[in-house]
Parts: structure tokens; sequence; C-alpha cells
């Protein structure tokens, strides 16, 4: 099977599975088109917004997708074969993340639209929230740290196509900063010109093609402006970032997050478009084929074993713990009808599993030496620059677009992820108004800049950056988020349907990420701790923060799962409203 037909085949597995699973995940779950949802009933022109499904539809999906469905399938396709790396993404975004999702999103509407740890609390207990809560925020700041590390890296420097073209990181950062004008002026001519959504998309969205073309011919480039190197640029680039992030997080979603998750909603389909096309066409004419291994073994180079570590490299693309926070922070208020939650919640984590087998695709194409050493986004910059060059596109336009597609992914995670972390903070504190609202919001963005603005070093001193550092962590913690979003859908749906159908449909994907992400960070708390156990000096306890965050992720979630089952054990008699007829009900109803 050449290229053109594993992406042929991920693309009709999925529509399947939509069409198939989608359907009976959605009878499931009871979706009601006339039910009020909380968008509805709260509205308040702020958090709670009807949105059209087609609007909210772009904004989610390029809420979730972040950096992680490129990052990640690169990643473990690298170290495993891209084999391994195709079929975890295919069954895990199937079986698991998409379930999640559908699952985080309904929970949350079901509830007022309030957190999935509001729903732990409700079915659980008071302490099992904070627990929650307590996971969440710290799964957030390094959410952050990682991706605006990321973004920050693709302002600096310059690389060199194949053709000799030079594309400079301040030009896509000129890009990326007349990407976020654009949105604002949408928002705006909407709101106060009453320009329809149709015009608005007709012409907001190819003025961010133009931007992608001015980008290299006008680059803002920090370092050269001001005399600063690399590293230091790219530490400058973050702070801007995260000052940027406070900004997002507190205005109205009319005025950014929902403007600016339409544009780069169809932003990215374009990208994935790109792709599909470009691989048809180059599956024709013979100039893009698999030339990288399918299996490489069940250890890396590096000594990681397949399992854990292929389940936690590739989150985002086949199961993501972030997407629970999305679906359940942000665009649970503003689902207009509960049945738009299949194709939303359900759908969209579909979609991310796509543009992941795209990913992958970029990585298939070349050889085991040439990718080497390369980055994830450059990487899938230059697989999105050939497959666009194959319709004509010149190369440096196709890379530049590659390339702020990618931050385009981040942009929307790292605001909405600071929202969110905002929310927690107010939620945990009860401070609400101005003060919470700018407290939460700059407390979160301040944490992620104190490790951006340190240097890791490797073990022959050399910087190394910080989304190398924490992406392991970030991985094996936003697995364990998932599962203990599925432990608390779990314990919810168990509770008021007491059906069958729980235990195989959200159960065994609850195990499965259960395991597989307290697997990879009990492995990172051994690692860290062997030369302080070996020699019991206090000079070799671990300097790194990552053991020291896995210690205290693993007891949370330990915690929290001896809650679970403490409520599993319980009498049936406690569930609100799980009596006999209505667990017959929906078994009949499966």
């Amino acid at each position: 099977m050449g290229l053109i037909g594993v992406v042929v085949f991920a693309a009709v597995f999925l529509l399947a599975a939509y069409r198939l699973y989608g359907r009976l995940l959605a009878r499931l779950f009871r979706l009601d088109p006339t039910a009020p949802t909380p968008s509805e009933t709260m509205e308040d022109g702020l958090d709670y917004v009807p949105t059209p499904p087609k609007y909210l539809l772009g904004q989610h999906f390029s809420a979730i997708a972040a950096a992680g469905p490129i990052v990640g399938p690169i990643l473990a396709g690298a170290m495993f074969g891209w084999l391994p790396a195709l079929v975890w993404i295919l069954v895990g975004s199937v079986f698991i993340g998409g379930v999640h999702d559908l699952g985080s999103l309904v929970a949350s509407i079901r509830h007022r639209a309030r957190s999935i740890a509001e729903v732990v609390k409700e079915h659980m207990s008071r302490r099992s929230y904070v627990l929650f809560l307590l996971f969440v925020y710290i799964a957030l700041v390094y959410i952050i740290v990682a991706f605006t590390d990321i973004v920050a890296g693709s302002f600096v420097g310059s690389q060199v196509l194949e053709d000799g073209t030079r594309v400079t990181g301040g030009g896509i950062a000129t890009s990326s900063l007349l990407y976020l004008a654009l949105p604002v002026a949408m928002a705006l001519l909407m709101r106060y010109a009453k320009l329809g959504l149709g015009w608005a998309t007709a012409i907001f969205v190819p003025l961010v093609g133009v931007a992608i073309a001015a980008g290299q011919w006008i680059p803002f480039d920090l370092g050269a402006i001001l005399g600063l190197s690399d590293i230091q640029a790219t530490k400058l680039w973050g702070a801007i970032l995260l000052g940027y992030c406070v900004i997002a997080a507190v205005v109205p979603v009319w005025l950014l997050l929902q403007p600016r998750g339409h544009l780069g909603g169809w932003f990215l389909y374009a990208a994935l478009a790109s792709g599909i096309l470009g691989i048809v066409i180059g599956g024709a004419t013979g100039t893009a084929t698999i030339a990288y291994p399918a299996f490489r073994g069940f250890t890396s180079e590096s000594g990681q074993s397949l399992v854990p570590i292929l389940f936690i490299t590739i989150a985002c693309g086949a199961c993501s713990g972030f997407h629970c926070l999305i679906a359940s922070g942000t665009t649970s208020k503003q689902l207009r009808r509960e049945t738009d939650a299949k194709a939303i919640g359900y759908g969209s984590m579909l979609l991310e599993a796509m543009v992941a087998t795209i990913s992958l695709a970029c990585l298939m194409m070349l050889p085991l030496d040439a990718a080497k050493g390369l980055q994830p986004n450059s990487i899938y910059a230059a697989g999105i620059g050939r497959f666009l060059a194959m319709v004509g596109i010149p190369m440096a336009v196709a890379v530049s677009f590659g390339l702020l597609a990618f931050t385009t992914f981040v942009y929307d995670t790292l605001d909405v992820c600071t929202r969110l972390g905002r929310y927690i903070i107010q939620e945990l504190t009860g401070i609400t108004g101005p003060t919470g609202r700018w407290g939460g919001t700059i407390l979160t963005a301040g944490l992620p800049l104190f490790f951006l603005l340190t240097t890791p070093l490797d073990a022959q001193g050399r910087p190394v950056p910080a989304w190398k550092t924490f992406w392991a962590l970030f991985g094996a913690s936003n697995q364990l988020l998932a599962a203990l979003a599925l432990v608390g859908i779990t314990v919810w749906l168990w509770r008021t349907r007491r059906a069958w159908w729980v235990w195989p449909v959200v159960g065994l994907p609850t195990l499965l990420m259960y395991v597989m992400s307290a697997w990879a960070l009990g492995g990172f708390v051994v690692d860290g701790f062997a030369p302080f156990a070996r020699s019991l000096a206090v000079g070799d306890l671990p300097r790194s923060p990552v053991p020291w965050v896995a210690v205290v992720l693993l007891a949370l979630a330990a915690l929290l799962l001896i809650e679970a089952i403490v409520v599993f054990a319980g009498r049936k008699d406690d569930a609100p409203g799980a009596t006999g007829s209505e667990g017959a009900t929906a078994f009949q109803a499966v």
C-alpha cells in the first residue's frame, strides 16, 4: 500500500466510524434536539452564547487540535515507525478519544455547562473535585509551557529549503501577528456593522492567505532588531505570547475566541485539504511515496519502550485529556442544540485524527537518515510545502503556510488554556469579578513564564528547548487527565443510568488510559530518582522538575481513583435517578 492508499484508508475508516459508531454514541447518550441548553438558559453575551454549529465546529476544532496532532505523531513515528503510530491514531480516536470528548461535552451540558471537575464533585465528592482541579491546573501549566516554547521557537532563525529559498522566523512572526489582528477586525465588523457570517468568511479567509504571503516580505525579526541571540529572542517571544494569552483570556468570547476559532478552523481545513490533495497528486505522479520504515522495533534508539511511550507521545490525534477542558470549559457554554454535540464533540476528534495522519504522512515521505535531527514543526511544514508545491504554489509560501498552520493550532490552545486556568483559580478561591478574572489569568500565565525563562541543559551542558524537556511529561499527564475525565464520566453514567454498555464503551477506555499514563509517569519517577536511590546523597536528587511533578500527579491520580472505587462500591440506591426502570430503558435503547 502506497502513501495515497494509507491516507485514503484512514479517511474512509474515520468517516465510517463517524457514521456508525458516532450514531450509536448519540443514541447511548440520548442527545435531544429539543432539550434546552445552558447557552440558551444562561446566555450572558460573555461566556454563554448560543452559537451555530458551523461556527462552533471550527472554534472547537482549532482549540483542541494544537500542536499535538503534529508533534506527537511525528515523534512517535520517528521512534517506532509509522505503522504503530497510525494504528493508535485510528483506533484511539474512534473508540477512546472520541468517546472521551463527546462524553465530556454531554456531561457538561447536562450539568449547566459546568466543568468536568464540577461533574466529578456532584457524583463523587468535594475532595475529588479539589484533587481533580489541582491535577488539571498542573497539566494546564505544562501545556502552556510546551506549546508557547514551540511557537516562540518558530519565530526565530531561518531555514533553507530544497530549492535554496530561505524562510525566516521573522516572516512567520509577521504572518502570525497579522493573523491575530484579522479576527478582531472581523468581530467588530460583524457586531457593529452587522456584517454577515458568510460575507465575513469570504472576506477574511482570503486575507489570512495574504498575511501568509506578506510575512516573508516584511519580517519582524526581534533578534536582529534588539541584537539578541536565538535563545534570548525565543525567551522574549515566549513572554510576549504569554502577555497575549493574558489579554485573550479575559476579553469576551465574541471579540477574539469565536472569530479566531472560525478563521482558524477554515485555515486548518485548508491545511488538511492541501495535505490530502498533495498526497493524491503525488501518489498519482509517483512524487509522494513512503520512504520511512513502517516498524523500527519495540524499543527506540534512546531506549524507550513502545509500550507505554507510544500511547503518551501521541495524545492529540488519538486521545487527549486536554479536550475535556475545552469541551466542558468553553464549548459547552456555546452549544446551541444537544444534537450538535455529535459533530462538534465526536466529529472534531476524528478530524483531528485525520490531521495526525497527514502529519505522519509528512514523516513517511522522508528516508530515515533525512529525518534525523529535524524538528517536528520543520518536518510538517516541509511536508505541507511539498504537497502545495505539487499544485504550483511557490515553495517559500507553501512552507510559510505550513508553519503558520502549525502556530495557528497552538494559538487557539494557548489562550483557551489560560482562560481555563482562570476558571479553575476562580472556582477554587471563589474570587469573582475583575479581581478574580485578572488575578487568575495573570497567575496562570506567570507560572509558565518562570519555566520558559530558565534554560534546561542536557548531560553535555547544551541548552535544551523547554518543550523537549516537558513534552513527555505533558503527554503522560495529558493522558492521565483523559483517564480521570473518563473516570468522572463513567461514574456519572453509572450512577444515573445503570446500563451495561457503560463498561465496554467508557470503562475499558478508562482502564487503558489510566494504566498507560500511570506506567509512563512511574517510569519518569524511577529514572529521575534512580541516582539518589543508589547513593542516598542529597546532591543526587533530581534537578529537573519532571520527576517531582510526576510524583505529585501520580499521587493525585491515585487518590481520585480511590474516590471512584468507593463510589462504585456503594449501594445502588444512592445513585440519583438510577432506578431499575431507567437502567432497563437504557438497556433497551441499545
